[in-house]
């Protein structure tokens, strides 16, 4: 079990989400950046689609009662277990008793807590991801707050890792050759043309040319882009439709919306484009404030940074197992 000693607002509960709801209505939630989760559980030996915890609000601290395998990764500080400082992105074991303490990242926006046998909070509809929306899922479909309890899973063979810790290279780092660096400042987020982008005058090139910035008036549900707004070159109406985490919509004020995890099922706003899914953990980890430039993409491109990223998880998949057998055949 572990207990929160320390929280503030929007610290939840998450996994990789509940896909195959959104035909009745239900957002798959999950986290902000999903492959900070698939990493963190790959190193303390979990599925990768365990339950951790998402950390968005800091400062933020919890309490272990057993020993345990536990990784911090997404964000860029370094954790603190009993007042020593952690490296992110690295497994390690934590006794009873001790204090694992997460500041207040340097330029990222999220930390994901994985502990060895996941959080063992109750499935609902196969994800334990919290719905904020719905109130479900998670830790009793609300937030995480100073004193909570949550049971972790069986952990009891849990795999070995090294006294100095097991790391990995983080994934900008690592895959740096596929996920550009900023230019002056703005992140680049790759994109496909949406359903909608020939409604928007000289092929959409306000939206694609101009940098935008994230607006203090986004969440998990989606990012609002303050920017020079954009209009179609005639007023449509429109039915409403199924979206995803990544449509970019446009509403009549012209300020686009990036639907996030908790993206809405169906709406009616014109599409003019949508993120590739390998980038949203990108954006998922940028803060309020951020400016971001869209860049065009093709589905190939998508398709080979989608490949890139699943080597990256392989590799570390690899060596992580490798090293724990080792571990074993030495006890």
């Amino acid at each position: 079990m572990i207990e929160i000693v320390e929280t503030g607002p929007f610290n939840t509960v998450q996994d990789l989400g509940r896909p195959g709801y959104r035909d009745i209505g239900v957002s798959g939630s999950g986290a902000m950046d999903p492959l900070a989760v698939r990493i963190g559980n790959i190193l303390v030996g979990n599925d990768e689609g365990a339950a951790g915890i998402e950390v968005q609000t800091f400062p933020f601290s919890l309490r272990f009662d057993r020993r345990t395998v536990f990784a911090v990764t997404g964000a860029d500080g370094d954790p603190i277990l009993d007042r020593l400082e952690l490296l992110p992105w690295c497994a390690y074991t934590a006794e009873a008793g001790q204090v694992l303490e997460l500041k207040h990242p340097p330029i990222l926006a999220r930390a994901y807590v994985s502990i060895g046998g996941g959080l063992d909070v109750p499935s609902v509809m196969g994800s334990r991801s919290t719905s904020l929306r719905g109130s479900f899922g998670g830790n009793a479909g609300r937030p995480l707050v100073k004193g909570d309890r949550i049971v972790l899973g069986d952990c009891a063979n849990f795999a070995p890792v090294p006294a100095n810790g097991l790391a990995v290279i983080e994934p900008a780092v690592a895959l740096r050759d596929v996920f550009p660096d900023l230019v002056d400042g703005a992140l680049p987020v790759r994109a496909l043309p949406g359903g909608e982008h020939a409604l928007f005058p000289n092929d959409g090139d306000a939206f694609w040319s101009q940098t935008w910035k994230i607006s203090s008036r986004s969440d998990r549900t989606g990012y609002r882009l303050s920017g020079e707004p954009i209009k179609p070159t005639a007023s449509v109406e429109m039915r409403s439709h199924g979206i995803v985490p990544g449509v970019i919509q446009v509403p009549p004020g012209g300020e686009p919306i990036v639907q996030m995890s908790d993206a809405n099922t169906a709406g009616g706003y014109p599409k003019i484009a949508g993120v590739i899914e390998c980038d949203l953990w990108r954006l998922g980890q940028a803060r309020i404030g951020s400016r971001l430039r869209f860049v065009r993409s093709t589905h190939a491109e998508a398709r080979a940074v989608e490949q890139a990223v699943a080597r990256y998880v392989e590799d570390v998949r690899t060596t992580s197992e490798m090293v724990k057998r080792a571990l074993k055949a030495m006890a």
